[in-house]
């Protein structure tokens, strides 16, 4: 027991001086002033709308889209260098989680193995920004690496390996082993150690040799019973997690192939889930009476940016930057003069004008808000 509390102490050590160093070489370029104010003006709004000060909770949101609100307001902080919204985290329903070294995870977790993945990456901004501020962010370090271990413990080798969607083990999809690539790699950065190395190597070889991506380049959702491909949708942010993980990995190894991985299904979601150059959910209808999506697809096409920007940190490549710059800019020129409505608040379509399909939810909103921060940091100016 005295050796693994000893351990403990050691990474989250080396976790807390990493996250402060993190933090800071993901804000060398300099980031969009106009963009920025966008940015605070729509967080400004999520919070006044909808975040319910009494639950620490979006009112209308669930775990893992508050998990990446969270994230967003600090991701935005960061790059925006205020601290508007600096007591949010230690208030929040995850931040008090955070800070009871009492809270059983994997009872607040319910079994989904995706969610933890949002929940982890959401603990790990907040670590950053309160790294860069010199404040003690030593719980959420904690949690996220109890986290971490909770979702490895999910790994066997039905359909070859790969961590399950859920503890019910029902399920082995892109998503959930997207972000477990992601946080494996991105752990090992931290300071995490080999393991986490390892584990990144190991969810990759499993998923791309999973058929998971099909022959346009694009990531379906999911293995059938019989591990194969199962040919549903492939939403937008199967197509950005897996390349902020295959970056992440890139800055782990050097090993310039894993780039050129992400982008085969970058640039396919460029050319094949847009409209007029706008990201376009299947589920997205303009026309007032069309398909709508659910509560958590409203948040998908926020992510592909937020993930893009992830990948281009990682990346760090100005080659790589120039490339997705003009894309990650008419995403935050739709959200504003298409998704956005008169209350400041931003809906669900971002392709087209609202004519009365657009829906309008704190994961609308968060969606919108990551859009304007990945295009603050890559976009044009």
């Amino acid at each position: 027991m005295f050796a693994s509390t000893t351990c403990l102490i050691m990474l989250t050590s080396i976790l807390s001086v990493h996250a402060a160093s993190v933090s800071h070489q993901h804000q060398k370029r300099a980031q969009c002033a106009a963009i920025l104010t966008t940015a605070e003006s729509v967080a400004s709004t999520l919070q006044a709308h909808y975040y319910n000060t009494g639950t620490g909770m979006y009112n209308g949101g669930s775990l893992w889209t508050d998990s990446n609100a969270l994230e967003d307001l600090h991701n935005l902080m960061l790059g925006a260098d205020v601290d508007t919204w600096s007591t949010v985290a230690d208030g929040s329903y995850i931040g008090k989680a955070a800070l009871s070294s009492s809270t059983d995870w994997a009872s607040l977790l319910g079994g989904a193995n995706d969610d933890a993945g949002w929940v982890l990456m959401a603990l790990w901004k907040i670590a950053d920004y309160k790294g860069a501020r010199g404040l003690s962010n030593t719980a959420y370090l904690n949690a996220a690496a109890t986290i971490y271990n909770l979702i490895a413990g999910q790994w066997d080798d039905t359909c070859g390996g790969g961590v399950w969607w859920s503890t019910a083990h029902t399920y082995k999809n892109a998503i959930t082993n997207e972000l477990f690539l992601y946080v494996s790699a991105d752990g090992y950065l931290r300071g995490g150690g080999q393991t986490y190395l390892d584990n990144a190597n190991k969810v990759w070889n499993w998923l791309s040799a999973s058929g998971m991506r099909n022959a346009q380049g694009l990531w379906n959702d999911g293995l059938t019973d019989t591990c194969v491909n199962n040919g549903q949708t492939t939403w937008t942010y199967n197509q950005g997690v897996i390349a902020s993980g295959l970056a992440a990995l890139y800055a782990a190894t050097k090993n310039t192939t894993l780039l050129d991985q992400a982008e085969i299904t970058l640039d396919a979601t460029i050319s094949l889930l847009t409209e007029d150059d706008i990201l376009k959910e299947s589920c997205d209808d303009a026309l007032s009476g069309g398909s709508v999506c659910d509560a958590d697809q409203q948040l998908f096409k926020g992510l592909w940016t937020k993930h893009v920007q992830y990948y281009l940190d990682m990346a760090n490549d100005s080659t790589r930057t120039a490339k997705y710059s003009p894309f990650l800019g008419s995403q935050t020129s739709a959200v504003f003069h298409y998704g956005t409505d008169a209350n400041n608040d931003v809906g669900s379509v971002w392709y087209a004008p609202d004519q009365g399909g657009s829906i309008f939810t704190p994961k609308t909103s968060t969606s919108g808000l990551e859009a304007h921060v990945a295009a603050a940091k890559y976009g044009p100016c």
